[in-house]
């Protein structure tokens, strides 16, 4: 599923900056509390489309443990802070007898060796995703996080081994789903807004990278969904894993449930926005 706090702002790539390059003890402490908003409230109260929580997905007790045993890595040390008191109290009392005296702070680590923090994020990882694969007698784990695409580096940083599968899709069919969506825009301007700058910065990136040399596989949906059986073993093979029937598929008619949604004025006003998107994510 979409686990998001690998790279999502308030995840581990937030951290992992806050800690090194741009330490300082109110970035760092930022980032800790965002960091723990994410994994104990955001993270356990999202539900896929499955209705299942990552907590669940990976093993509650294994969940809780691991994010427990995470703080003691990087945190230097904790001290509570006297609050001020609210109201008409006096400065060295509370206003009531309900206000809390003192609140909660932590001092974050500093990691002058980034690959120090980098192994006690992995190792975070491997257990909550690693351990619930083996759990599964499964060799491999896959999290699907759109924007994982924009944080490449660091996610090879942190699995120097993994395989990145950017599965791509007509920019124009992409617009139409996206339109459908509660979380995105639900207007043509506002799409274009806000799905022409994300292609930008993609291919901008893509074309100043060299991602020959690198783990990573682009391929089209549309081919997936053309010839799942054989597409899926080509893409196996690729990925270093033996072919096996997944529950999940990719199929046409999932793919062209949209190519309606448009009449002809919209999507040629739609083609014509996206320009130069279009050839440049390999489609005609």
């Amino acid at each position: 599923m979409e686990t998001k706090f690998l790279v999502e702002p308030g995840g581990l790539r937030d951290l992992a900056d806050a800690l090194t390059d741009r330490y300082d003890p109110v970035v760092g402490e930022d980032a800790l509390h965002r960091l723990s908003d994410f994994l104990t409230v955001r993270v356990p109260g999202r539900r896929d489309d499955r209705g299942k929580t990552v907590p669940e997905l990976v093993g509650e007790r294994r969940y809780r443990d691991a994010v427990r045993r995470l703080w003691p890595q990087v945190i230097a040390h904790a001290f509570e802070e006297p609050v001020p008191a609210e109201g008409f109290g006096d400065g060295d009392r509370p206003a009531g007898p309900f206000g809390p005296a003192s609140r909660r702070r932590v001092v974050p680590r500093y990691f002058r060796d980034r690959g120090e923090l980098i192994a006690v994020l992995r190792g975070l990882v491997e257990t909550l995703f690693g351990g619930a694969a083996a759990d599964a007698g499964k060799p491999a784990w896959c999290e699907k996080t759109p924007f994982n695409l924009f944080a490449m580096d660091f996610l090879w940083e942190l699995v120097p081994e993994a395989t990145i599968v950017h599965v791509k899709r007509h920019p124009v069919a992409v617009f139409a789903s996206h339109l459908a969506q509660p979380w995105a825009p639900s207007t043509v301007d506002g799409m274009l807004a806000y799905l022409v700058p994300v292609y930008h910065r993609w291919l901008a990136w893509r074309n100043a990278a060299d991602l020959t040399s690198r783990r990573y596989v682009e391929v089209k949906a549309e081919d997936l969904a053309a010839d799942w059986p054989g597409q899926r073993r080509a893409l196996f093979e690729r990925l270093g894993v033996e072919d096996t029937v997944t529950a999940s598929t990719f199929r046409a008619d999932r793919l062209a449930h949209r190519d309606d949604q448009f009449d002809a004025g919209t999507r040629a006003f739609v083609e014509r926005e996206l320009g130069e998107i279009i050839p440049a994510m390999g489609y005609e």
